[in-house]
């Protein structure tokens, strides 16, 4: 899997092909129909992925509960009342021959206050983000018997994901979300079986990955989002992740995704929790060459990646394949170009603002626009006043918390 070229085909351990090394790696779209299902947005949005040439197709955070999203208008698959509507979804990433995975996730402690919902995560540990702390609602530690039923519903989701026409799930243990605070010994304060030891913080991932193999076909994909580390001082450092791809090895898992960062260290938009950038594009690449030399399956990088070379030059080496987000919500046609050897790039989204929190949340804002008008068949406006979206979104996401609390009400 060395020196491999950005449109080679990628087989997996389970035999599955992916037709090139490019990835619509997932991103929070927060564009769900009203009954938290995918709708015409988001089948329409994922088309244009489609036919813009990834040859993997990740979607944004499926939720395996309804009483925990991420953020509003988040789709959930807990039961197959609107299975229907997950296939066309489904359809609409394969319609090009791309293969389509299932993004299946928990938020954990990182539950939004306006949502009305408890929180809960491995232990009572709050989020601290300076002036945006009391967003999130306060956690409660989870019980032993609250952890099996959560292994459950994964197993649940991605069965159900696979009645859909997915061809695979992708486990979401990175960004501070379920499975990545219980890796985490910042979050992770449990004296039981589900912490304490890296082996004991990993029990719950390797448990759900269990599961979720018993549920499906060997030819379904089963993957992992993995932080390389959590950038935090006492955290999930990159030598628990070397140690972590080593238990993932005894497990048939089919590939893993390197990132890094969580909502207190926003690594995912190139930045430290000290404010430092993140300099160069590919910037968990050093990361996975490392997890490269102990990782038995392939592995992807996702984070920063805008031109055709540094693609290149992510898959030239140990690492098997790249995975785009910000790039192509803003030109969701950039693998076709470069496939047909035009240079195109795409600029990077910069918010140089003092608070750093508000910094990254302004530039979700600014990629979460995007999203909004190619759901709507529309020109993307990277050049959006990031001030504008910022507001905008917040606005957004107070009409949608609203609509989810009447719904889970209802519900």
């Amino acid at each position: 899997m060395t020196g491999s070229t950005l449109f080679e085909p990628l087989r997996l351990p389970n035999g599955v092909v992916i037709p090139n090394r490019i990835a619509k790696a997932a991103m929070e779209e927060n564009l769900a129909d009203g009954d938290h299902a995918p709708g015409e947005a988001l089948v329409r949005l994922y088309r244009r992925w489609a036919e813009g040439g990834a040859g993997l197709i990740i979607t944004g955070n499926v939720m395996v509960d309804r009483h925990a999203l991420t953020g509003p208008a988040g789709v959930v698959l807990e039961s197959d009342l609107f299975l229907g509507r997950f296939g066309l979804w489904a359809d609409a990433c394969r319609s090009r021959g791309a293969q389509a995975w299932m993004q299946i996730n928990h938020p954990g402690r990182q539950v939004l206050a306006a949502l009305g919902q408890p929180a809960r995560g491995p232990s009572a540990v709050a989020v601290d983000i300076p002036g945006l702390s009391k967003a999130f609602a306060p956690p409660r530690a989870l019980s032993e018997h609250e952890i099996e039923a959560l292994i459950e519903r994964y197993a649940r989701t991605a069965a159900l994901a696979e009645r859909a026409g997915f061809t695979g799930v992708e486990i979401h243990a990175a960004h501070g979300y379920l499975f990545s605070q219980f890796l985490s010994p910042l979050t992770n304060k449990r004296a039981d079986a589900w912490g304490g030891s890296l082996e004991n913080r990993t029990r719950i991932l390797l448990r759900t990955i269990d599961a979720v193999r018993q549920r499906v076909a060997p030819t379904f994909c089963v993957a992992v989002k993995l932080n390389s580390a959590d950038f935090q001082r006492g955290g999930f450092q990159a030598e628990d992740a070397l140690r972590v791809v080593e238990m993932l090895n005894t497990l048939p898992v089919d590939l893993v995704e390197l990132s890094g960062g969580s909502y207190e260290s926003p690594a995912m938009q190139g930045q430290t929790r000290d404010g430092s950038r993140l300099a160069r594009e590919a910037y968990f690449l050093e990361f996975a060459e490392r997890i490269a030399a102990v990782a038995r399956m392939p592995l992807m990088v996702t984070g920063g990646v805008r031109r055709r070379a540094v693609a290149e030059r992510v898959v030239s080496g140990a690492v098997s394949m790249v995975g785009l987000a910000t790039a192509l919500a803003i030109e969701p046609t950039l693998p076709n170009q470069w496939k047909t050897g035009r240079d195109a790039e795409v600029a990077p989204i910069v918010v140089g603002w003092k608070n750093k929190a508000l910094a990254s949340l302004a530039v979700a804002s600014v990629v979460k626009k995007q999203l909004g008008l190619l759901s709507q068949g529309k020109r993307t406006r990277p050049g959006t006043s990031p001030l504008v979206a910022l507001i905008g979104n917040q606005l957004k996401s107070r009409r949608q918390a609203k609509n989810y609390r009447q719904w889970i009400g209802q519900a």
